[in-house]
């Protein structure tokens, strides 16, 4: 590994750079990890040589004390690094590849309904104006007054009715033809939510699998750690700390890329990397 920070230019498979600063800040780990996974794209002081980082490093590349961390996880992308495949993964690849093909659009009919009901509300109102008109035409016929305004604001009315019914027509078939692609969406969406779920419980099911395929080997490396801990016989059974967990997930794992170590359990780089078996860079 070579590593080059604010100028100054570290070479091996150790690198201590606690007592490192630049422009008076100590470096951290996210910008380590950047400088290590996209290193093209990297933009701050460090500069880092090394080979690819692997999906493993992803979780595993930096032991930074965070108690969230699942530890089936952790044992998962050790296991896969060491070229263990879980049962579940073919059937895994298949949901998720379907999962992907099936993008739901959200459909939103607030404006069409709004469309529909105005151009309804016209259309009512327009027809009670013409049956207003015919009833008032009758009337003057009837004692021989002068029909021709009523008339023409008749034909007039009848015109803008027939104008308005059709803009209701189309919307109302707008809508009805929204609410059915709707209807599918709702469909193909709790087909979707059925999917995530099987995806889910596969991810569960091969992360149990590659945790317990490497137990025994983690249980053994999180006893010689630094750190007080009991492993138990799985994973569910391991007593200890977040730090001591991780520690040994690395110490088993087949990491090219240097772990960041932003934690305070060895004495210095060297002897981090000798008790992890793994490239370093202690902060």
């Amino acid at each position: 590994m070579r590593l080059v920070a604010d100028g100054t230019v570290y070479r091996g498979r150790a690198i201590d750079l606690r007592s490192v600063t630049v422009d008076g800040e100590p470096l951290d780990g996210a910008t380590i990890l950047e400088a290590i996974r996209a290193p093209e794209a990297s933009s701050g002081p460090v500069r880092v040589d090394c080979p690819d980082p692997t999906r493993a490093h992803d979780r595993l590349g930096h032991v930074d004390g965070a108690a969230d961390r699942s530890l089936r996880a952790l044992l998962a992308a050790a296991a896969r690094s060491r070229g263990r495949r879980a049962p579940q993964r073919s059937e895994l690849c298949e949901a998720r590849a379907e999962l992907a093909d099936r993008r739901v659009p959200d459909f939103d009919l607030t404006d069409l309904r709004r469309r529909a009901a105005s151009a309804g509300r016209d259309a009512a109102a327009l027809r009670e104006r013409v049956a207003e008109l015919r009833g008032r035409l009758r009337a003057f016929e009837e004692i021989d007054a002068e029909t021709a305004p009523v008339e023409r604001d008749l034909r007039t009315t009848v015109g803008r009715l027939s104008e308005v019914e059709t803009e209701r027509i189309a919307a109302v078939q707008a809508l009805s033809a929204a609410e059915r692609r709707a209807r599918e969406a709702r469909t193909k969406r709790e087909r979707r939510l059925e999917l995530e779920d099987r995806v889910a419980n596969l991810e569960r099911a091969a992360r149990a699998h590659l945790a317990a395929a490497v137990y025994g080997d983690f249980a053994a490396a999180a006893r010689e750690l630094p750190g007080e801990v009991d492993p138990g016989g799985d994973p569910g059974a391991f007593d200890g700390d977040a730090v001591t967990a991780h520690l040994a997930a690395v110490r088993i794992a087949d990491l090219a890329a240097p772990v960041v170590l932003s934690v305070d359990r060895f004495d210095d780089a060297d002897e981090a990397a000798a008790r992890l078996d793994a490239a370093v860079v202690l902060l």
